[in-house]
C-alpha cells in the first residue's frame, strides 16, 4: 500500500498548530511561506478536507485538522524516534552493557541514576547481575561486566569510591537474645547464624567475611532469604542497614552487641573493561559517580 501523505506534511501541520501562524511556523521549519501554503493545500486534497483555518495573520487547525494531527503525533514522536536511534547506533553506542552490583550495594544508589540515563539512551539495554564476594572478583578480571560496584578494589583495576553500607546484627523479635541487655559474642557462638554464600563459580575458592564462630552454620544465596529465615527465628544474621530499614520490619529487632554493633564495607566502581569500554557505559559511570557526590 502506498501512502497518500508524508511525515514532513504532518510535520508543517503541527508547526502551524504550535507556532499560532504560517508565517511563524515558516521561520520555525526554515521554510518558505509558499512552501508550506503548498504543503497544507496538498494534505487537505488528498485527504478530503479542510485542514486549517486562516484569520488575518493567524492561523489554526480546524477541528478536523485537530483530530488528525492527534493521531499523528505518536506517529511523529516515532519518527523522532528513530533517527535518535540511528545517530547514536551510527556512533557506535551499544546496544548493550552489564552491570555487576555486589548485593551489598544500596540498589536505589544505581537505579536512581540509571533512570535518567535511560531517558537519554533509549538504544541501549541493561542487564544487572548481582555478586557477592569472589563472583564479584570473577566478573571484573574477566571482563564480564562494563560496569561494576564491588566492596574492596581489585589489583590493578582502578576504583572510585561509590559509598558506604552498614551493616548490623538482627534477629528475630521473639529471640530470647532481644531482652538480654548485653549480647556477648559467647551469646551469639550458641546461637545459630545465617549466613549469605559466596556466588561465585564452582571449583573457585570460596571467601568468607566477618565472624563466623557460631557453633551452627545456615547458608543461603541471598539477603532476601536471609531475612526470612531470621523472621522465623532460625538464628541471627549481619543484614545492610538500608535493607532493614527498607523494609521496616516489626518481626525482627537489632541486636546490641558488645563490642560489635556495626561495622562498615566500602563500595567501589570500577570499569573492567577499561579503555574498551563504550560510550554508554562510559556516561552511565559518570552518572553514577555524579550521582554519589549528591547522595
Amino acid at each position: 500500500m502506498r501512502f497518500k501523505t508524508t511525515l514532513e506534511q504532518w510535520q508543517t501541520l503541527q508547526a502551524i498548530e504550535q507556532a499560532g501562524s504560517i508565517q511563524s511556523a515558516a521561520i520555525a521549519l526554515n521554510k518558505s511561506h509558499t512552501t508550506l501554503i503548498y504543503s497544507v493545500k496538498k494534505l487537505e486534497d488528498q485527504l478530503g478536507i479542510k485542514l486549517i483555518k486562516v484569520k488575518g495573520r493567524k492561523a489554526g487547525l480546524t477541528e478536523h485538522g485537530k483530530t488528525m494531527l492527534r493521531r499523528a503525533q505518536s506517529m511523529l514522536e516515532q519518527a523522532r524516534e528513530l533517527e535518535m536511534i540511528s545517530e547514536q547506533l551510527s556512533s557506535g553506542v551499544e546496544s548493550q552493557i552489564i552491570i555487576a552490583i555486589d548485593h551489598l550495594c544500596d540498589p536505589s544508589w544505581l537505579y536512581l541514576p540509571l533512570s535518567g540515563f535511560l531517558d537519554q539512551n533509549s538504544t541501549t539495554s541493561v542487564q544487572v547481575v548481582e555478586t557477592s564476594l569472589s563472583k564479584t572478583t570473577d566478573m571484573v578480571m574477566n571482563e564480564l561486566a562494563d560496569i561494576a560496584i564491588i566492596n574492596l578494589p581489585i589489583t590493578n583495576y582502578p576504583a572510585e569510591a561509590f559509598g558506604t553500607t552498614t551493616m548490623v546484627p538482627v534477629i528475630s523479635a521473639k529471640h530470647p537474645l532481644v531482652y538480654k541487655e548485653h549480647v556477648s559474642f559467647a551469646d551469639l557462638a550458641t546461637t545459630s547464624q545465617i549466613v549469605v554464600r559466596d556466588l561465585g563459580e564452582p571449583g573457585r575458592v570460596k571467601q568468607d567475611v566477618g565472624w563466623l564462630r557460631a557453633r551452627q552454620r545456615i547458608t543461603v544465596d541471598n539477603f532476601e532469604h536471609a531475612f526470612r529465615a531470621v523472621e522465623q527465628g532460625v538464628g541471627f544474621c549481619r543484614l545492610p542497614k538500608h535493607l532493614v530499614e527498607y523494609r521496616q520490619n516489626d518481626k525482627i529487632k537489632v541486636l546490641e552487641v558488645e563490642y560489635s554493633n556495626q561495622y562498615q564495607v566500602a563500595l567501589h566502581l570500577t570499569l573492567p573493561k577499561g579503555v574498551k569500554s563504550g560510550s554508554a557505559a562510559l556516561a552511565l559511570y559518570q552518572a553514577l559517580l555524579e550521582s554519589a557526590l549528591h547522595r
